[in-house]
């Protein structure tokens, strides 16, 4: 048998599949395993990461696209478009394979491109709330991993999963992160509590626009707390410059740390070493859970979110529509969290069915594996 695991989105969504198909290598040596990506500095992360998992075997090939191509992605980051132009330039290679398993749905045009027989699998890349997160196309995929009860319940009302044809109980990055930071050093080092500012990329969910500025000028004139600022790794995709200017303008605060899109920003570095979480709608809240601690959320665009399972999330902590006085609302939700602590680990069981303390991309693996046997 033989599969391939293509990492052609945005290099945050690498650490939800690559786990999985290094212990698929290492637990079914009958299983050749590929790790395809669009250019070679992402192969190269992919290569850096499997040095982990020292115990796998797997293979790894760069797409066969055009040299310019391949040279546009590195030089102007990825767009949906290249995406699509790599999966139909190769497309000759993913007909070798059983099963083409993979953290996004943009891999679904293959279908649409002439790559009928191998399954279609997808791993998923995040637990939010989102209704992005239970779109009607996933249902196309012919196996799905879901990490928990939350997400489980509303694909199978929509009718997206079906039994039989799903593994629950997966979120491979954990597994990655706690090998990667067994030994995490302190962000800093001045004893204040540290404050992650992750605001959402899709500007109508988005805090940065209506907020971001104001917030980052309050932190820098205080000495109260650190800052990271680690929005979601595609608010400066196509913004880099302003990314960087940020950078650059706050680079002289030593309790402020300008992160605009590093592999820390999507390697759960920020999330485990901050203690409190404010942001939007990122599904990064949920992976900060994976330790119950303070969050405050930011209603930058006047959603109606009570009641509203898109905004789950927002349950975990205060929510204002106000940063007039961030202080104070910061202290707020400080001062407020044994309110919420309760909610919290519901929300992180519910969500992942782990508290990240037991690696779920060994059983991830062999359900897949068992699913091809079967369906061959």
């Amino acid at each position: 048998m033989k599969v391939v695991f293509p990492l052609i989105a945005q290099r945050h969504q690498t650490l939800h599949a690559l786990p999985i198909a290094l212990e698929m290598s290492a637990r079914h040596p009958e299983v050749a395993v590929h790790i395809a990506c669009l250019t070679a500095s992402h192969l190269e992360l992919a290569r850096s990461l499997a040095t982990l998992y020292p115990e796998s075997r797997v293979q790894f090939d760069l797409l066969p696209i055009s040299d310019a191509l391949r040279h546009r992605i590195e030089a102007q980051g990825l767009r949906v478009l290249d995406r699509l132009m790599g999966l139909f330039f190769s497309r000759k290679y993913f007909k070798g394979f059983n099963a083409i398993i993979v953290p996004e749905a943009t891999s679904l045009q293959l279908r649409h491109m002439g790559v009928r027989t191998p399954r279609m699998i997808w791993t998923g890349h995040g637990a939010g709330d989102r209704a992005i997160g239970f779109a009607k196309h996933l249902r196309k995929f012919d196996y799905l991993l879901v990490p928990g009860r939350k997400v489980e319940e509303r694909m199978l009302e929509k009718g997206i999963i079906r039994p039989g044809f799903y593994h629950r109980g997966t979120y491979a990055k954990f597994d990655l992160v706690r090998r990667m930071h067994a030994r995490r050093p302190p962000l800093f080092n001045n004893g204040r509590p540290t404050i992650l500012y992750n605001p959402h990329f899709v500007q109508r969910f988005s805090s940065w626009r209506m907020m971001g500025k104001k917030l980052l000028d309050f932190f820098a004139a205080q000495d109260q707390y650190n800052l990271i600022f680690a929005p979601h790794f595609r608010l400066f995709d196509n913004h880099r410059q302003e990314g960087e200017a940020l950078r650059r303008e706050y680079a002289g605060l030593s309790h402020m740390l300008i992160d605009p899109g590093s592999e820390r920003s999507i390697d759960m570095t920020y999330t485990m070493g901050a203690d409190l979480y404010l942001g939007d709608v990122s599904s990064q809240v949920a992976e900060f859970m994976i330790r119950p601690r303070p969050c405050l959320f930011l209603n930058a665009h006047e959603a109606a979110w009570q009641d509203n399972p898109n905004y789950q999330s927002w349950t975990l902590g205060p929510v204002t529509d106000n940063i007039a006085n961030p202080g104070q609302e910061i202290m707020k939700a400080f001062d407020t969290h044994s309110r919420f602590l309760e909610t919290q680990r519901r929300y992180v069981l519910e969500t992942f069915e782990t508290l990240g303390e037991q690696p779920t991309a060994p059983a991830a693996a062999d359900a897949i594996v068992n699913f091809l046997h079967k369906a061959a």
